[in-house]
């Protein structure tokens, strides 16, 4: 069975290294690089730098979920105070 985890190499700081991430996760890391107007290897950077002790690939996926509980908790505040608005 093929692997599901796709290794890529990226550039960070002017070191490359690599990040092995299954695909839907480079999906999700290309739309919110580009939804920030960033490169996917400055974006990377920032996850790298911000890290803790997971290794990148790791800190990378728990980024792209925290990315998006953030959007969903502010789609709910927002639809909140439009009902109470109502």
């Amino acid at each position: 069975m093929k692997s599901l985890v796709i290794k890529r190499s990226i550039v960070l700081d002017d070191s490359k290294t690599s990040v092995s991430l299954e695909d839907a996760f480079w999906e999700c890391l290309r739309k919110i690089a580009h939804e920030r107007n960033e490169t996917l290897s400055h974006l990377v950077t920032g996850i790298d730098a911000n890290r803790k002790n997971a290794n990148l690939s790791s800190a990378t996926r728990v980024f792209i979920v925290e990315f998006y509980k953030e959007q969903s908790a502010q789609r709910n505040a927002f639809q909140q105070r439009e009902i109470s608005v109502q």
